[in-house]
Protein backbone atom coordinates (compact mmCIF):
# COMPACT_ATOMS: atom_id res chain seq x y z
CA UNK A 1 0.00 0.00 0.00
CA UNK A 2 1.72 3.49 -0.86
CA UNK A 3 2.31 5.15 2.44
CA UNK A 4 2.02 8.89 0.98
CA UNK A 5 -2.12 9.35 0.35
CA UNK A 6 -4.91 10.93 2.19
CA UNK A 7 -8.03 9.84 2.58
CA UNK A 8 -9.48 6.32 3.48
CA UNK A 9 -8.30 2.90 1.65
CA UNK A 10 -9.16 -0.98 2.72
CA UNK A 11 -10.57 0.68 5.26
CA UNK A 12 -7.93 2.37 7.24
CA UNK A 13 -6.10 5.81 6.95
CA UNK A 14 -2.15 5.65 6.06
CA UNK A 15 0.29 4.75 8.10
CA UNK A 16 2.54 6.98 10.25
CA UNK A 17 6.19 7.74 8.87
CA UNK A 18 8.81 6.40 10.52
CA UNK A 19 9.78 10.48 11.82
CA UNK A 20 8.09 11.29 15.48
CA UNK A 21 5.89 14.15 13.58
CA UNK A 22 2.80 11.83 13.54
CA UNK A 23 0.02 10.03 15.68
CA UNK A 24 -2.89 7.58 14.89
CA UNK A 25 -5.37 5.26 15.79
CA UNK A 26 -4.32 3.19 13.21
CA UNK A 27 -1.35 2.17 13.58
CA UNK A 28 1.33 -0.59 14.69
CA UNK A 29 4.03 2.24 16.05
CA UNK A 30 3.45 1.98 19.79
CA UNK A 31 4.46 5.79 20.38
CA UNK A 32 2.24 7.39 17.99
CA UNK A 33 -0.66 5.12 18.82
CA UNK A 34 -4.26 6.55 20.41
CA UNK A 35 -6.98 5.47 21.03
CA UNK A 36 -10.13 5.85 18.76
CA UNK A 37 -13.57 8.00 19.94
CA UNK A 38 -16.92 6.40 20.16
CA UNK A 39 -19.50 7.47 18.03
CA UNK A 40 -22.49 9.90 19.60
CA UNK A 41 -25.36 8.56 18.92
CA UNK A 42 -25.73 8.94 15.14
CA UNK A 43 -22.64 9.32 12.91
CA UNK A 44 -24.70 12.53 11.84
CA UNK A 45 -24.39 13.84 15.25
CA UNK A 46 -20.82 12.51 15.46
CA UNK A 47 -19.63 14.36 12.83
CA UNK A 48 -21.48 17.63 13.82
CA UNK A 49 -19.45 17.03 16.78
CA UNK A 50 -16.22 17.02 15.09
CA UNK A 51 -16.65 20.44 12.82
CA UNK A 52 -17.97 22.03 15.56
CA UNK A 53 -14.54 21.39 18.31
CA UNK A 54 -12.39 21.73 14.58
CA UNK A 55 -14.27 25.56 14.35
CA UNK A 56 -13.42 25.98 17.99
CA UNK A 57 -9.86 24.82 17.94
CA UNK A 58 -8.80 27.83 15.20
CA UNK A 59 -6.17 27.81 12.59
CA UNK A 60 -7.87 25.07 10.95
CA UNK A 61 -9.83 24.54 7.48
CA UNK A 62 -12.20 21.49 6.17
CA UNK A 63 -10.31 20.73 2.93
CA UNK A 64 -12.29 17.86 2.00
CA UNK A 65 -15.52 15.54 3.69
CA UNK A 66 -17.66 12.63 2.58
CA UNK A 67 -20.14 10.97 4.67
CA UNK A 68 -18.01 8.51 6.47
CA UNK A 69 -14.42 11.01 5.95
CA UNK A 70 -13.31 14.89 7.23
CA UNK A 71 -10.00 15.76 5.75
CA UNK A 72 -8.58 19.54 7.95
CA UNK A 73 -5.40 21.49 7.68
CA UNK A 74 -4.11 23.01 10.69
CA UNK A 75 -1.87 25.93 10.21
CA UNK A 76 0.57 27.28 12.92
CA UNK A 77 0.56 30.49 14.13
CA UNK A 78 4.47 31.51 13.31
CA UNK A 79 6.09 29.49 10.97
CA UNK A 80 2.97 28.77 9.27
CA UNK A 81 3.43 25.02 8.83
CA UNK A 82 0.83 22.71 7.76
CA UNK A 83 -0.59 19.56 9.26
CA UNK A 84 -2.85 17.00 8.29
CA UNK A 85 -5.81 15.57 9.90
CA UNK A 86 -7.96 13.00 9.12
CA UNK A 87 -10.75 11.48 10.51
CA UNK A 88 -12.46 8.33 9.41
CA UNK A 89 -15.76 7.22 10.81
CA UNK A 90 -16.18 3.85 10.92
CA UNK A 91 -19.98 2.46 10.62
CA UNK A 92 -18.64 -1.27 11.37
CA UNK A 93 -17.46 -0.16 14.31
CA UNK A 94 -19.27 2.55 15.89
CA UNK A 95 -15.42 4.11 16.05
CA UNK A 96 -13.81 7.20 14.85
CA UNK A 97 -9.80 6.93 13.90
CA UNK A 98 -8.06 9.79 13.07
CA UNK A 99 -4.40 10.75 11.94
CA UNK A 100 -2.69 13.70 12.45
CA UNK A 101 0.68 14.34 10.65
CA UNK A 102 3.48 17.35 9.59
CA UNK A 103 3.55 17.84 5.94
CA UNK A 104 7.37 18.85 6.66
CA UNK A 105 10.37 18.67 8.96
CA UNK A 106 10.86 15.33 10.87
CA UNK A 107 9.97 16.39 14.64
CA UNK A 108 7.05 18.63 15.36
CA UNK A 109 8.33 18.65 19.29
CA UNK A 110 4.62 16.56 19.68
CA UNK A 111 2.02 19.38 18.47
CA UNK A 112 0.31 16.40 16.75
CA UNK A 113 0.24 14.47 19.86
CA UNK A 114 -1.04 17.79 21.55
CA UNK A 115 -3.57 18.73 19.54
CA UNK A 116 -4.97 15.24 19.19
CA UNK A 117 -5.23 15.10 22.81
CA UNK A 118 -6.80 18.13 23.42
CA UNK A 119 -9.30 17.20 20.77
CA UNK A 120 -10.17 14.48 22.50
CA UNK A 121 -10.96 16.02 26.04
CA UNK A 122 -12.81 18.14 24.03
CA UNK A 123 -14.98 15.60 22.36
CA UNK A 124 -15.31 13.70 25.58
CA UNK A 125 -16.55 16.94 26.99
CA UNK A 126 -18.93 17.13 24.04
CA UNK A 127 -20.63 13.90 24.58
CA UNK A 128 -21.06 14.44 28.43
CA UNK A 129 -23.03 17.95 27.47
CA UNK A 130 -25.09 16.12 25.03
CA UNK A 131 -26.08 13.23 27.73
CA UNK A 132 -27.47 16.51 29.83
Amino acid sequence: MNKNYLGVKEGELAPCPKSPNCVSTNTDQRDKLMEPLPFVQSKDTTKTAIKSIIAKMGRSAIKDETDDYIHVVFTSKLLKFKDDVEFYLDDSSGLIHFRSASRTGYSDLGVNRKRMEDFSEHYHNWIEEEKN
